[in-house]
């Protein structure tokens, strides 16, 4: 009877386990979607403090710049071009410190008579935005505020403007104007890249204008209704894109799209919302059946261990006996497992160990290659430099010889001359020597500011003879003053192997010329090095930067000069490339971060609508 029994309560036992684990899964999975919904929430909650706060830092400009007297003079007489110029000049200084996208003036129809970026391509000037909402709400008495895609600039911005009135009649009489400035939230899509979650940022027409997934921008969240296309296309809010729902995108690229967060932002009706990841939530409700399914395991374990037991116990010194087998059994395996812990923690230890004194022996490597590299080139440069010291040499001698000669004639002006001629021979071979000392002293990693004008200068001090004794022109045009963050020593030895290979390069060339440009691109400085020889040849264009890679004949080079420059450059966050220019010959181009203080320089100071 009781064997009859036991299949029965075994299917009951292992059915009331199932439902306890999926009833935790639930209560599981329940309490993850609230707290990933909370910190959904608390997260949404500061990215729109922080959304608000850039907007209503710039709500008041518009309307403190309409009380400017220029902007009323110019509004009454839009042709007077001195008062144009004034103003634009004017609007592009306050553009420049608020750090805004553009400041413009427009008309009481719409045209644009005023702009911060009249010398940029994309000038508003004598551009009608009368079809705009924010010019509308405006030029009627109130606040305009619209987001949407700049029909001349293609770009999407945030819009606020206010109406320009009549000078001492503000809010008595029709605007006679409207003065308006675009904003740029650009940068949050950047901030919200470091969310593994999708967020959106949503007009009142439900359409995605920001978001850190970009398949879902200018998308909807469902599809639009017949008025709000309408509104839209009236608008060109979004430049006449054709708006299609989220849900018509392939399933990879809509991806975390569903359920979601959603906040409240601004004054337009906007919709911050946040899309927490179903993926975690099924992932800790796994975890927490899991870990029930193992204490149940464990109970189930507990119960037919005792139950063992009790047969055991029955069966007396049976049973005694082989629960002591199964004790020192499991001391053993345990004793095992500690001893291959152990075993395994020491391994472990020792290749850490490995991997730092590998770690170590590399940088060292790295620094003598570097330096052996200096010392190569300071062997290639020393015939140059000996002649360059002797011609001082053998002038001091002359020099001096004549001065002896005047003092006995009693000629002692014309022997002073001669010491000053002996004095600036023996400077110049004081600065020559010293430079090349500086050059040949190893460098200790350390980071500084880099005069990018002052290492072309160096470089080109060491290499002045040679280039002279091969008949080379070298040109340097140095078109603005740059620092960058680096090692000055290093750039240098970069500049001294790039110009010698450039000399190298035009030997027997019919144009024997290499040129040095430096100039600014953006927030990175650009030098390039350009010789008029036979260019880089095809086969060799893929290996240029590996290491002992060399076209040169035997004895002129080891091929380590472009791979230790390109690690240098790299090491500095740059990069080092080359390429024929389309004019004969090669060029390398070397493009550096520039230090931060020149970077910001001139922040703030974007164009376009």
């Amino acid at each position: 009877m009781a064997s009859s029994k036991r299949p029965a309560l075994i299917i009951a036992a292992l059915a009331c386990a199932a439902a306890l684990v999926f009833g935790v899964y639930l209560i599981a999975a329940g309490k993850a979607r609230s707290d990933i919904r909370a910190a959904g929430d608390r997260q949404l909650q500061i990215i729109a403090l922080d959304l608000e706060s850039v907007l209503e830092k710039y709500e008041s400009l518009p309307f403190a710049l309409a009380f400017h007297p220029d902007i009323a003079q110019l509004l009454a007489h839009p042709d007077d071009r001195a008062m144009i110029a004034r103003l634009n000049l004017t609007l592009q200084t306050v553009q420049v410190q608020s750090r805004v996208s553009a400041i413009y003036l427009m008309d009481r129809d719409g045209n644009t008579l005023a702009s911060s970026n009249w010398d940029q391509p994309t000038s508003f000037v004598d551009k009608n935005f009368g079809f705009r909402p924010y010019f509308r709400d405006a030029i009627s008495g109130s606040a305009g505020r619209f987001y949407g895609i700049g029909s001349v600039t293609s770009e999407p911005a945030y819009f606020i403007a206010q109406p320009v009135y009549p000078p001492g009649m503000h809010g008595n009489a029709a605007p006679i104007g409207v003065i308006a400035v675009r904003i740029s939230l650009s940068d949050f899509e950047q901030t919200w890249q470091s969310s593994e979650d999708p967020i959106a940022l949503v007009d009142d027409s439900g359409v995605v204008f920001l978001s850190n997934r970009p398949q879902w921008r200018y998308r909807s969240l469902k599809p639009l209704g017949d008025a709000a296309r309408k509104n839209l296309a009236g608008t060109l809010q979004y430049a006449g894109q054709a708006i299609q729902p989220i849900s018509s995108l392939p399933k990879a690229q809509r991806a975390g799209f569903g359920e979601y967060v959603g906040k409240p932002v601004a004054r337009l009706g906007w919709q911050l919302m946040l899309f927490p990841s179903q993926a975690r939530v099924v992932r800790i409700a796994t975890s927490a059946a899991l870990v029930a399914t193992l204490l149940l395991a464990a109970v189930a374990l507990s119960l037919w261990a005792a139950y063992q037991r009790r047969r055991r116990l029955e069966e007396r010194l049976a049973s005694r006996k082989a629960l002591q087998q199964a004790a020192e059994d499991l001391d053993r395996k345990i004793a095992q497992r500690t001893q291959e812990l152990l075993e395994a923690n020491r391994r472990i230890e020792t290749k850490y160990a490995t991997l730092k004194e590998t770690e170590q022996l590399l940088r060292s490597t790295q620094t003598e290659l570097v330096q052996a590299g200096k010392l190569a080139l300071l062997g290639q440069m020393a015939a140059g430099m000996t002649h360059e010291l002797n011609q001082p040499l053998a002038a001091i001698r002359a020099f001096a010889d004549n001065a002896v000669t005047f003092l006995h004639r009693g000629q002692a002006e014309k022997a002073g001359e001669n010491l000053t001629h002996i004095s600036a021979a023996a400077a110049r071979m004081g600065a020559i020597i010293g430079q090349l000392k500086g050059f040949a002293r190893k460098s200790h990693d350390t980071v500084s500011m880099v005069d990018l004008t002052q290492s072309i200068q160096a470089s080109t001090l060491l290499l002045e003879n040679e280039f002279h004794r091969h008949g080379v022109a070298l040109e340097a045009d140095i078109r603005e003053p740059l620092q960058v963050v680096g090692d000055s020593v290093r750039m240098e030895q970069v500049l001294i192997n790039l110009l010698r290979n450039a000399l190298d390069a035009v030997e027997g060339a019919p144009m024997r010329k290499v040129t040095i440009t430096l100039e600014r691109d953006g927030e990175e400085a650009v030098l390039r090095i350009r010789d008029w020889g036979a260019g880089i040849p095809d086969q060799v264009a893929p290996h240029l930067f590996e290491p002992f890679y060399t076209t040169k004949p035997s004895g002129k080079g080891l091929g380590l000069g472009l791979a230790i420059s390109s690690s240098i450059v790299q090491a500095m966050n740059g990069q080092l490339t080359a390429y024929n220019h389309p004019e004969g010959g090669a060029e390398f181009a070397m493009r550096l971060p520039l230090a931060p203080a020149l970077t910001h320089s001139d922040g703030g100071k974007i164009a376009g609508d």
